[in-house]
């Protein structure tokens, strides 16, 4: 119908009754289908337990653990772990699941529907100071027959279970592993480092930083000693120099001292006599002292020329002392010379090794960094060891963060789909849409013109007399009778819904038994 002619609230009320049947077996068809469907669905149940997030038992402050990861994270980790090919194809096997009477599904869509089936839902709460945290988890299963999903929840709860005890106890156990592996390589190198810091002490002993104070006093005392041996020496030739003037003296037969040559003259010459000296001098000299040794080399030279029948030649006993002296101090000087040669070579030492000690100090510093730097890792390294190894025992014993299981996977007693309430009352929504929809739609195809305003906008001209329906007998007794009709099917729907609310709602009593609690 082309026209601008808006529809009256009395020509809406005029469609109504004349599609009240349409409108009727609409709503009644939608409703239907969709009671249908929420009937027809297969009920799916299921069965979840809940996993607490317990915290350690034993305080971090003593003993802290090597598992820091946030337990969301941790979640994810083991539910990866959890829901591999290999445990949902055995826990498929087990329980004989997804088998169909029709097609056989392939081991691919058996997993897929196996992991769509299993949630996974974290609980977590507001912890001051660390925001939001994950305190327990909560692992579903869902099938349609809930005995199953009872087995089924039961096993993925221990698998999570037994999965967080092994991956904690595997990562403790690996970073004990590497931290011992790796103390034992600074060890290693430690050692490496103490032999060479024991070999460069060894061969620059002499030259070490901590002797160099020892060094300038030994140097000083060598410096010291070889003045005093120097004075010494000098004061041996002047001694030299003043006996060999004495022997000359001797051999020409001037006195060396006062009262010399009465004394020469006294001197006995003969064997006897000279013995008798000997004999006499031992009791009150050593065999060292010049005199002892002057009469000593008489009695030889004596006892010498008898022996070959030589007459003894009279020696002098002063020539024969100052000979004696003169040998003693030849070897002196000479045994002085030698002191000084020595005490010039340690001078000679003391100073190379004050000069290297720089350089060794140099290469020991060198050496004691590298040693001090080695030592302090295999320290932390040793120290993060033991720490590893009290985790480690932690982990085994269970006294570190863990997952309990707050409550176990029950056997459903209800389904949680499908929704069968929401269902129907969504069917109670779209029954009317639907139905007022298929009329309004009726309507705009349809070319009826309703009323004399319709009628008018039409031909262009105002409608001056209109004819009013003249309704027979037989008219008011047919809408009588569907009047009637229409109550029975109203009433039949009624109690229709009042069926669909005792079944998919609540059972009636209880219903009017809370409606006339609540007015009370």
């Amino acid at each position: 119908m082309k026209s601008e002619y808006e529809l009256s609230l009395n020509d809406y009320i005029a469609i109504i009754k004349d599609r009240a049947w349409l409108l009727g077996l609409s709503f009644a068809a939608i409703l239907g289908v969709t009671v249908a469907v929420a009937i027809a669905i297969p009920p799916v149940y299921q069965s979840a337990g809940t996993i607490l997030v317990e915290s350690q038992q034993i305080s971090p402050d003593l003993i802290a653990s090597n598992n820091t990861t946030f337990a969301d994270e941790r979640i994810e980790v083991i539910r990866q772990r959890v829901m591999t090919r290999e445990n949902l194809l055995r826990i498929i096997e087990k329980y004989n699941l997804f088998a169909t009477k029709g097609r056989q599904l392939s081991d691919a869509d058996k997993i897929d529907q196996m992991r769509n089936a299993i949630e996974v839902a974290t609980v977590s709460t507001v912890v001051k100071g660390r925001g939001e945290v994950t305190i327990a988890f909560r692992v579903s299963f869902d099938h349609k027959q809930p005995e199953i999903a009872n087995e089924v929840g039961k096993e993925l709860v221990t698998l999570f279970l037994n999965e967080n005890i092994k991956q904690r106890t595997e990562r403790a156990s690996e970073t004990t592993e590497f931290l011992t592996q790796e103390a034992n390589k600074l060890r290693v190198e430690l050692e490496a480092l103490e032999n060479q810091l024991a070999d460069f002490k060894q061969a620059h002993a002499n030259t070490l930083p901590e002797h160099q104070e020892l060094r300038m006093n030994m140097l000083s005392r060598a410096e010291g000693d070889l003045k005093e041996v120097d004075r010494d020496y000098k004061a041996a030739q002047e001694e030299l120099r003043y006996t060999e003037l004495e022997l000359y003296s001797a051999k020409v037969g001037l006195p060396t001292q006062p009262g010399a040559a009465a004394a020469a003259v006294e001197q006995p010459q003969d064997l006897a006599s000279l013995k008798a000296e000997y004999a006499r001098l031992l009791t009150r000299y050593k065999e060292a002292y010049p005199d002892v040794q002057v009469v000593k080399r008489k009695i030889a030279a004596l006892e010498g020329s008898e022996s070959r029948g030589v007459a003894p030649v009279p020696v002098s006993l002063d020539v024969a002392r100052v000979q004696t002296r003169i040998a003693a101090a030849q070897v002196r000087i000479k045994s002085l010379a030698d002191q000084k040669q020595e005490i010039l070579k340690k001078i000679d030492g003391f100073e190379a090794d004050i000069l290297e000690a720089p350089q060794v100090e140099r290469g020991l510093t060198t050496l004691n960094r590298d040693h001090d730097n080695a030592r302090k890792k295999y320290e932390e390294i040793r120290t993060k060891e033991m720490s590893a190894k009290i985790s480690e025992s932690l982990e085994e014993e269970n006294k570190a963060e863990r997952f309990v299981l707050l409550e176990p996977p029950q056997t459903p007693e209800e389904p949680v789909k499908p929704n069968r309430k929401k269902i129907v009352a969504l069917g109670f929504v779209l029954a009317p849409a639907g139905a007022g929809s298929l009329v309004m739609l009726l309507e705009m195809l349809s070319q009826r013109i309703r009323g004399v305003e319709a009628l008018g906008s039409v031909l262009g001209r105002r409608v001056l007399v209109a004819i009013p329906y003249i309704t027979t007998q037989g008219e008011l007794a047919r809408r009588r009778k569907w009047r009637t009709r229409l109550l029975i099917i109203a009433a039949a729907l009624v109690a229709f819904i009042l069926v669909l609310v005792h079944i998919f709602y609540m059972p009636l009593d209880l219903l009017l038994f809370k409606a006339m609690a609540r007015f009370e």
